[in-house]
């Protein structure tokens, strides 16, 4: 049985620098309704109306910020440190001392709000919207709503400014994905299960709504209506695991429902992307950069571990004079002038640094600019030779050829083709999308089964002078290449006509109706999503591009390893890449000649 609403409203006005609410109830409008609780912090100042800035989301409003991650706390500018710190939000203590409130509520079927947990749905951006417009209603409220937040709390803000709730203002997604499907779940339809059965399970269902002993973990209070059996828990949500893995395509129910406009996001934006988020987030920054129909919008590339720079002085006072500028006119920069700053703001990637080392990348260089793509970048045709060299100058090929790998890799047992270019022989800066063409079959191992698809998994390594590949910061800190990228050959299908597809980015339905047939044998011609990268290939540099079955290294906890996704029947046996006249291989790289 549900348990009932208990009425658990409180209000600190002395115990902390700034007003402490606790447990104020939101009551949805949308949906099935119901309530919502959440925090409200307030600076200290009877009658003054402050903009507000919300997040909502899964990880738990109580959850104190040491007590998720202890080792990222400890790293996190002191400046953000609060009593009420919690996990890629934005710090109570800190933003209430410049004249913000803060609403941090729980997300529905999760910590303190009852209800059906169903994580990054359409019924998550219908309360998500109920609760901007809520906190532009409350009487300490001026009116005007920002949204600020990282990874999920910067994914679920591209949907609920596409339903353009009103007081919502300004948004800040700081590495968030804006494709569920494309960028979070199914890279080039392949699942990626690893690291959301690592999210699902130590994120979200460990603050599920009635989970007891929550409080002896040191997981934020337990819930205070009361507990709920493991059988009303499970029967009161949706797992991301069993949902991502039993549906395959954008037009199943459960990915169709997900979707929505981008151009329907109007307010003014400040879109943040990591260069080392390549498993995850990057593509997402971009394209909602892209794709969002703001008259004021904004891309800042940075790098980085994913839970850091959120908090570093630089980008907090980027962060800062953005939102001042929407949320309280005072625009002491320009982002509300058109053309007074620069739409892009590039970070650029030159030399080896090291990875996971904060004042060293610090050293890279920044450089604006005035559109995403570059206007000026020469699209550039690197070709796939035999001899496994990458070459500017297409190789004539007289007797057809095929190069062969073990389907089915894995990060222990890896299976990869490599293609090398000559080393540079001059410094040459690559920034943007990435799109290669290859020549693909497959073929069984003998007495084995009959395979009946192909997946392709895409990197783009960078080898400085010295010999040496040069790793960059991935999210979790861990070492990372250039870029990477992926296909389900099944899933090869284009649609050349939509809107979103270009020279640079090919565009895929992955509908039901698009699944074609793998057939041993048969050679088939493929263009490749890569994510978009930077670097500057030094003087004798060189790039390595890879061709593999399955995970390799870089890919952290982001792995495609289901066994029911990428099972033996299917996939076993050998594949290989085709070289004739007539299947000319190639990776498309964006060269940036200087200004």
């Amino acid at each position: 049985m549900p348990l009932q609403i208990k009425d658990a409203h409180k209000i600190d006005d002395s115990s902390f620098s700034y007003v402490f609410e606790e447990n104020a109830v939101i009551s949805l409008k949308t949906g099935p309704g119901g309530v919502i609780r959440c925090n409200v912090y307030r600076p200290k100042a009877n009658g003054e109306k402050f903009p507000v800035l919300v997040t909502y989301g899964p990880y738990g409003k109580d959850i104190h910020y040491n007590a998720f991650h202890e080792k990222s706390f400890a790293e996190v500018n002191p400046e953000h440190h609060s009593d009420h710190s919690a996990w890629e939000t934005p710090d109570p203590g800190f933003w209430t001392k410049h004249g913000y409130a803060i609403v941090r509520a729980d997300e529905r079927g999760l910590g303190q709000s009852p209800g059906f947990l169903d994580t990054m749905s359409r019924g998550t951006s219908e309360a998500f919207c109920d609760v901007v417009e809520w906190a532009a209603e409350q009487p300490w409220s001026s009116g005007k709503v920002g949204l600020l937040g990282i990874s999920y709390y910067a994914g679920s803000q591209w949907r609920v400014a596409a339903r353009q709730p009103k007081g919502l203002a300004a948004i800040i997604p700081w590495e968030g994905m804006s494709d569920y499907y494309r960028d979070r779940c199914r890279h080039g339809g392949i699942f990626s299960n690893k690291f959301i059965n690592f999210w699902w399970n130590r994120q979200v269902v460990s603050n599920q709504y009635g989970l007891p002993g929550r409080a002896a973990r040191n997981w934020g209070p337990d819930t205070v209506d009361g507990e709920l059996s493991d059988e009303e828990r499970e029967h009161n949500r949706q797992d991301q695991n069993i949902d991502n893995l039993k549906n395959k395509f954008r037009d199943d129910e459960y990915y169709a429902s997900k979707e929505y406009d981008m151009n329907d996001i109007q307010v003014p934006l400040l879109s943040v992307g990591n260069w080392g988020g390549i498993l995850l987030h990057l593509r997402g920054n971009v394209e909602g950069y892209t794709q969002a129909g703001s008259e004021f919008k904004y891309l800042r590339m940075i790098t980085g571990r994913h839970d850091l720079p959120f908090y570093y002085k630089e980008e907090v006072e980027i962060q800062r004079s953005f939102l001042d500028a929407f949320l309280k006119g005072d625009d002491r920069v320009g982002w509300s002038v058109k053309g007074r700053v620069p739409p892009i703001d590039l970070v650029i990637r030159k030399g080896d640094v090291g990875y996971n080392d904060a004042e060293k990348e610090k050293t890279y260089k920044r450089r604006s600019e005035s559109e995403w793509p570059i206007a000026r970048t020469r699209y550039t045709k690197f070709y796939l030779t035999p001899l496994q060299s990458l070459s500017r100058i297409q190789p004539a090929i007289a007797v057809p050829q095929k190069l062969s790998y073990k389907a089915l890799g894995t990060l222990e047992t890896q299976q990869v083709l490599q293609f090398t270019t000559p080393p540079f022989e001059e410094e040459t800066e690559i920034t943007g999308h990435i799109v290669a063409h290859l020549n693909v079959s497959m073929s069984p191992h003998a007495a084995g089964p009959t395979p009946s698809d192909i997946d392709l998994f895409l990197t783009l390594r960078y080898i400085s002078p010295t010999g040496n590949e040069v790793f960059y910061t991935g999210t979790a800190g861990d070492p990372v290449p250039l870029t990477k990228g992926w296909l389900r050959v099944s899933l090869r299908k284009m649609n050349s006509s939509h809107p979103r597809h270009r020279e640079w980015l090919p565009h895929r339905d992955y509908f039901s109706t698009d699944v074609q047939p793998v057939i041993p044998g048969e050679v088939y011609p493929v263009d490749v999503e890569v994510w978009p990268t930077n670097v500057v290939v030094e003087e004798g540099g060189k790039i390595a591009f890879e061709i593999s079955s399955g995970d390799t290294q870089g890919s952290g906890m982001f792995l495609h390893e289901h066994p029911e996704d990428r099972s033996e029947k299917k996939f076993s046996g050998m594949n290989h890449v085709s070289f004739s006249e007539k299947h000319v291989n190639w990776v498309m790289l964006p060269i940036i000649p200087p200004k």
